[in-house]
């Protein structure tokens, strides 16, 4: 528990850092600029590839890293691309990594540096030379200098994970240059599948929509405009990418009684793991974006009249001698994206804080009458 609280805090004090900074806010706003200067296609195409396992994990969950972009950044270059191109248009770079206000930089927030010693953000600024120290402009100069230094170093970052992720599975391909260094305004942006096994890879084009479901899914825009890809984790993320493809491979059973992952079903076809899945099923019902849902009844009949294997092998309801508990019903309440994503999670993460208090006190109140009544019995 004092770890929770701990994770609990430093995520809600990034958070408050961000908004205080307009982080989340700005690079909302170059997102919609983007759109608005685009296609402004209705919702984000993604091709269901990405969160497909290769046996053991899949390319999404090899991106749920306690650190690093590397998720964020390639769901906003396939967001980028879609406002840009058509369906079936090949990707190039058209922008430089910082700088310019339709920079990949200025497309992602982030919170700073945050100094543990003294408690407190850009505390560098101490440093600064004593001319310029106390002076308002010098410090908002320096202070943005070393915000637009700290997101190109993540930018940079995302780029050599989503090319580290094997020869196959690479989601970028980044060229060298004379001395073997990264040219990383060159970048490559490949297909959800990866860079594949042929000698020319798999070059990012903008997906057609598969209405059957099960070749793409679907993300509505304020995903990207309200900011929630900028402040969810990347577990949090991934969870909420394969749970809207299981509502968009089942659209009725969804809309009548909620889908559902048992364990090895969901390790066996996505590869995300018990505590990034559960815990990202605990946020997103927190921040209103999926609700629980009733199990249905007829449930086993239902899912026999399936004719996709892999799709009745999701929805297979698994037997009480496997599993001792059912799993949870789910459906996304698309409606919750409507709202301002940093002030939904500072609300939620606030009251969290409180809950996690409390629980700590009243641990701390009963400790000692618990360990007398032990004494007691043992005695």
């Amino acid at each position: 528990m004092a770890d929770a609280r701990e994770m609990n805090e430093r995520r809600l004090r990034r958070l408050q850092q961000m908004r205080r900074a307009g982080s989340v806010t700005n690079a909302s706003e170059a997102l919609s600029s983007i759109w608005n200067a685009g296609k402004k296609p209705e919702s984000i195409v993604l091709r269901s590839a990405l969160l497909r396992s290769d046996g053991e994990r899949s390319r999404l969950t090899k991106l749920v890293l306690p650190r690093g972009m590397a998720l964020r950044f390639y769901l906003l270059a396939v967001f980028e691309a879609q406002c840009r191109l058509d369906a079936g248009d090949l990707w190039q770079n058209v922008r430089p990594l910082k700088g310019a206000a339709d920079s990949w930089s200025a497309l992602a927030a982030i919170d700073g540096a945050y100094d543990t010693a003294s408690g407190a953000y850009n505390a560098g600024l101490k440093n600064m030379p004593p001319d310029l120290r106390g002076s308002a402009r010098a410090e908002e100069r320096l202070r943005t200098m070393k915000m637009e230094d700290l997101r190109l170093r993540q930018i940079k970052g995302a780029l050599r994970t989503l090319e580290e992720l094997g020869k196959e599975d690479a989601l970028v391909s980044v060229p060298r240059g004379a001395r073997g260094h990264r040219l990383y305004e060159d970048f490559s942006l490949m297909e959800e599948g990866g860079r594949g096994d042929m000698p020319t890879p798999g070059l990012y084009t903008v997906p057609v929509r598969s209405w059957t479901g099960t070749r793409t899914i679907t993300l509505p825009l304020d995903f990207f405009l309200k900011g929630w890809i900028q402040v969810l984790n990347p577990s949090e993320v991934a969870t909420w990418l394969i749970l809207r493809m299981l509502s968009q491979w089942a659209t009725r059973r969804h809309r009548l009684s909620g889908v559902f992952l048992t364990t090895r079903t969901r390790m066996q076809y996505f590869g995300l793991r018990d505590d990034a899945w559960e815990d990202g099923c605990r946020r997103l019902l927190e921040f209103g974006l999926i609700r629980h849902a009733e199990p249905p009844e007829g449930l086993e009949a239902a899912v026999e009249a399936i004719g996709d294997p892999v799709i009745k092998a999701l929805f297979s309801q698994p037997t009480r001698v496997r599993q001792v508990h059912e799993p949870h019903f789910w459906q996304m309440t698309d409606d919750g994206l409507a709202e301002n994503a940093a002030q939904r999670l500072d609300r939620e993460l606030t009251h969290r804080r409180v809950a996690l208090a409390d629980a700590a006190m009243k641990r701390a109140q009963h400790g000692p009458e618990r360990s007398a009544d032990q004494a007691s019995a043992g005695g």
